[in-house]
């Protein structure tokens, strides 16, 4: 069978990696690293891995940085490929290059990325993106009435170009604002809310 070809359920999951970014500081937060702030009994880290689990998500990678061995410590994360990212403090695009990186070599041929400073963003939405997955060429986001955000899908086949372009806080957006008429939107905000944990005053969301 070919990527182009209709595949399984199981194919896809074999497929498609989860690929959780997780090294922020919380420099706005004082300093607290947003993986290990407490949502619903758990770190918000634990609490990403599960909702990509619960996606389909077979293999999940996630990247670590700000207090990594706390977050070994205190977040349970068995079964996930932990990645270590030196340069965290240089923004979301090393960390994303970092996990890409990871998948190289592992047979996977996209990365379902979400971010861990979004915990309104869960299975529901991640399955409906992860779903989009065609072939290794395949750029699939979530968008909230039509507005593309997280969580995105990138196929292997643009990791060079996303890697290439990530730095700072961009991550992947320069590569997918050139490759805008390629990525197959799928509306999420019916089961979603995009929220970014950044700042005390929306410590409010979490539960």
């Amino acid at each position: 069978m070919t990527d182009n070809e209709a595949l399984t359920e199981e194919q896809v999951g074999g497929r498609v990696a989860g690929l959780l970014l997780a090294a922020g500081g919380g420099r706005r937060l004082g300093g607290r690293p947003k993986a290990l702030l407490e949502h619903r009994g758990h770190p918000l880290v634990e609490h990403a891995v599960g909702a990509l689990r619960a996606a389909g998500c077979a293999r999940v990678h996630v990247v670590l940085g700000a207090r990594a061995e706390d977050v070994r410590a205190r977040a349970a994360l068995d079964g996930c490929v932990l990645v270590d990212n030196p340069d965290w403090e240089r923004g979301m695009g090393s960390s994303l290059r970092a996990g890409l990186d990871s998948l190289a070599g592992t047979g996977t041929r996209a990365a379902l990325v979400c971010l861990v400073d979004q915990p309104g963003i869960g299975a529901q939405a991640l399955a409906r993106v992860r779903a989009g997955y065609r072939d290794g060429t395949s750029l699939v986001s979530a968008a909230y009435a039509g507005v593309r955000g997280h969580p995105v899908l990138l196929g292997a086949a643009h990791w060079a170009g996303i890697a290439a372009t990530a730095t700072g806080d961009r991550g992947a957006r320069a590569y997918l604002g050139e490759h805008e008429a390629e990525i197959a939107l799928v509306e999420c905000g019916d089961v979603a809310r995009p929220y970014d944990i950044d700042t005390e005053a929306d410590l409010v969301h979490l539960e």
